[in-house]
């Protein structure tokens, strides 16, 4: 269901996988490498490199110190980021959140490369800092991985602003109350009792929707679910016509989490579990344009022309 990892980039996760408001422009010093960062804090960031080769060296300093609480090694600390590949040449940005729409969450721990580890540790909210990131940074397995993605020689220069620790996900409530057919011709629902995993069919000859559709199978009581939130779910995920399943939360015993209505999940997710208010359990589904488009999605056994259904419980938002 999700479209991209949790990074914005392949090249920008090999770090970050493995473990606030506007501010004047801020010019950092030339203490990391000669680099300067220019840009509001809250905005994307722009970074002015030195004429030569890239530093060979990890380093990091503080753009703007923040104010409050300091991090600390096991704190998830929700952050946007820019990564910049210190090349000597064109120098190109490769991955922001704040292109991706909203920040994301990292974890605080001896996973991290150490020199960014470092910048987290003692920061606080509303701080920008600026991190470089060379292979003396890496551990011996974060250099091995580095090596097989053809990265292990690479320089990068990461501009993190912090936005505050991670709020702490609510208790995931249960999906109960008044189920109704949700009145899609060729998908059949089965409601057991409140906290047990219910049945979706799709084998059937009829043809599938070529729009999206969104029946509400029971209707939650809770708060009603906003753009860029966090939502928690429990699912099950069908091709249409085959009734073969390729992704179910309760088969994992939990509930995902993952942001909402900011494209980190496939367009017919975020069209229609916006608004909707928690505790309640939807059936969606989803043409290949609003799903994984003409590519599919191979691993998940997902073809270019599938619909896929999905029914949902939304069981948090926060």
């Amino acid at each position: 269901m999700r479209r991209r990892s949790l990074a914005v980039l392949a090249a920008v996760p090999l770090f970050f996988a493995a473990a606030c408001g506007t501010e004047a422009p801020d010019q950092a010093a030339a203490g990391a490498g000669g680099l300067k960062v220019t840009g509001d804090i809250g905005k994307k960031p722009a970074v002015v490199f030195p004429s030569g080769s890239p530093a060979t060296k990890s380093s990091e300093t503080t753009v703007k110190d923040g104010s409050g609480a300091e991090f600390k090694v096991g704190d998830s600390v929700v952050v946007n980021y820019t990564v910049f590949t210190w090349d000597g040449k064109t120098n190109p940005a490769v991955g922001s959140t704040y292109d991706a729409g909203s920040p994301e969450t990292i974890a605080v721990s001896e996973k991290l490369p150490t020199v960014l580890k470092d910048v987290f540790v003692g920061a606080k909210p509303g701080g920008r800092h600026l991190a470089v990131v060379a292979p003396d940074s890496l551990s011996k397995e974060q250099l091995e991985t580095a090596k097989q993605n053809g990265q292990d020689k690479l320089t990068q220069v990461f501009v993190l602003d912090m936005v505050g620790l991670e709020p702490k996900a609510p208790a995931p409530v249960t999906v109960e109350g008044k189920a109704v057919d949700p009145g899609v011709k060729g998908v059949t629902v089965k409601n057991p009792e409140p906290g047990k995993a219910p049945t979706l069919t799709t084998k059937t000859g009829e043809k599938a929707p070529k729009e999206l559709v969104s029946k509400v199978v029971i209707k939650g009581t809770g708060p009603v679910v906003k753009s860029g939130q966090k939502l928690m779910a429990h699912y099950i995920g069908k091709i249409w016509g085959t009734d073969k399943q390729f992704d179910s939360s309760w088969d994992r015993g939990e509930p995902a989490t993952f942001p909402i209505g900011v494209g980190q999940v496939v367009k017919g997710w975020d069209d229609t579990l916006v608004g909707l208010p928690v505790g309640t359990r939807v059936l969606v589904s989803i043409p290949p344009a609003l799903g994984y488009g003409e590519q599919g999605n191979a691993q998940a056994g997902i073809k270019g022309t599938d619909t896929i259904v999905f029914l949902v419980d939304i069981v948090g938002a926060y």
